[in-house]
């Protein structure tokens, strides 16, 4: 898939950082002389969303978040298109976005500071394409999300580029062959928690860029 393939891509990306970029200026206005506690920030919801991104704790690093967003995604095409707009607008806007390295992958497990970046991060974005499967480190990293998302409140906003959430929840389609060989590589019961992890993620609700396209997606960013 290259990127002038999909004009979409660039339109939707750009699209979903501005909004990043609205709400963290509406957070910065609302929250000056006001005191919210971290655990009122993860939990507050604005228009059917949360309110994460207030400056007010974003920008401390002893509260525990190094970044704003965690982005996790398959393949050198995905990086040279959508997610490159994505990362570049949410920067753009700010917002302290930290953009998977193949180079931080390491043995067979995640490397300490891939899995320090996930924990630090307050939003985790896994954009599911029809490889994303294909990589265990994909996997292991939104695994590793639902585990923060459970044990620190972390958000999980996923978008779902040219796959379906059936798909995806139910690891059919594109993703059914990738389970199986991983099954034979890993063994079951590491694969079983990634089809947890996927089942559990699609709970969230996300940006379908198929349906949107359409005008026939509910979901909203904001």
């Amino acid at each position: 898939m290259a990127s002038d393939e999909h004009p979409n891509y660039k339109y939707y990306g750009r699209y979903w950082g501005a909004h990043f970029r609205h709400k963290k200026r509406r957070q910065s206005g609302n929250s000056s002389g006001m005191n919210v506690n971290n655990s009122q920030q993860h939990q507050q919801q604005v228009d059917g969303s949360h309110n994460v991104l207030s400056s007010s704790s974003s920008d401390d690093p002893a509260i525990g978040h190094e970044y704003e967003v965690f982005l996790s995604f398959r393949g050198a095409e995905i990086r040279k298109s959508f997610t490159d707009y994505l990362y570049h607008s949410l920067i753009d806007a700010g917002i302290r976005t930290f953009r998977d390295n193949e180079e931080l992958h390491v043995g067979e497990e995640i490397g300490p500071k891939l899995m320090k970046s996930i924990k630090q991060s307050k939003i985790g974005i896994p954009i599911f394409s029809a490889y994303y499967a294909s990589s265990k480190w994909c996997l292991m990293e939104v695994a590793e999300m639902v585990k923060s998302m459970k044990d620190s409140k972390q958000l999980i906003m996923p978008i779902f580029l040219d796959v379906t959430l059936d798909a995806v929840q139910h690891q059919t389609g594109s993703y059914a062959k990738p389970f199986s060989r991983h099954e034979k590589k890993v063994g079951q019961e590491k694969v079983r928690a990634w089809r947890d992890a996927l089942k559990e993620v699609v709970k969230r609700k996300g940006l379908e860029l198929d349906r949107l396209a359409n005008g026939d997606c509910p979901y909203r960013p904001w």
